[in-house]
């Protein structure tokens, strides 16, 4: 049984995204794409703090040394949280203006996967999935994509999951931890607006995929075997992704956007724009690091 749903932080972020936490510092870190910032909520404080970018902030990870790793409108920061250091370890799609950086995290291998999106409406498939190594080589893992979202690895690393938002396909590759190489790419799921096209996702420490289910305001969570498990409604129709926080592992926090575009939502859902925190009964995994 989930929790009642509580707000962790107030409904400030225009489009709250790409929830990490940190276990060595007890700190849950998101960012505001629209908002081009990354932002820090300390654990047992509950102070915020936030670090502010010149272009939007798809998506970033956790590196070894303590930094982050960022995926900057069309480029890869190496960013030092302590000092504002910012270095450019590789541009991404630089020259296409119809495109920007989406969903990232690292994986098990220690690259940053990351990908793209039409950043236009209607989109197309443009759009491209991509690994950054250590040292900075890109290599490109699929395209033909919308919008790239939904990257989790299964708590031994031997599967990734991917999806296009547009489509509500989610895939499930066979994937070797130690060299990122991917194999047997199978359709893990196809969503809709019922249950929500997938946005962020993550995974739990039994397998199971947890999906924002962004066009339904659901977070719903997944068997390994694609068997819907739950179907969390929540206080904002938009849900963006879905992360294991707290020290435990044992808390659910769900970052949300602010529907401009629709008034009505607007007005019906105050709450949208803020981070939301549940304990649904399910654990997390730790989040891996870059390097």
């Amino acid at each position: 049984m989930v929790d009642p749903i509580t707000s962790l932080t107030p409904p400030r972020f225009d489009l709250a995204e790409g929830a990490v936490w940190d276990d060595h510092t007890n700190t849950l870190l998101f960012c505001d794409i629209l908002g081009h910032a990354i932002w820090a909520f300390d654990w047992e404080t509950q102070a915020l703090r936030s670090w502010v970018f010149e272009k939007t902030v798809g998506s970033f990870g956790l590196c070894k040394d303590g930094g982050l790793i960022v995926a900057h409108h069309d480029e890869i920061l190496l960013f030092d949280k302590e000092t504002g250091a910012r270095e450019v370890l590789v541009q991404i799609e630089a020259n296409d203006d119809r495109t920007r950086l989406n969903d990232g995290k690292v994986g098990p291998d220690g690259a940053f996967w990351v990908g793209t999106m039409d950043d236009r409406s209607p989109r197309k498939p443009i759009a491209t999935l991509y690994r950054v190594a250590p040292d900075g080589t890109v290599s490109k893992i699929a395209e033909e994509i919308h919008v790239s979202n939904g990257l989790a690895w299964s708590p031994d690393g031997s599967q990734m999951f991917h999806s296009d938002s547009s489509t509500g396909r989610v895939d499930r590759y066979d994937f070797d931890p130690t060299t990122g190489a991917l194999s047997n790419r199978t359709q893990y799921l196809q969503l809709d607006n019922t249950l929500g096209r997938p946005d962020g996702g993550t995974i739990d420490a039994d397998g199971n995929y947890w999906s924002a289910g962004v066009s339904a305001g659901n977070v719903n969570c997944f068997s390994p075997s694609g068997n819907l498990i739950m179907s969390i409604g929540m206080p904002a129709p938009r849900p963006t992704m879905p992360c294991f926080a707290g020290p435990d592992l044992d808390h659910l926090v769900v970052t949300t956007l602010k529907p401009h575009s629709d008034p009505e939502l607007m007005t019906k859902y105050p709450l949208s724009g803020s981070v939301f925190v549940m304990t649904p009964g399910a654990k997390g995994v730790p989040s891996h690091r870059f390097g």
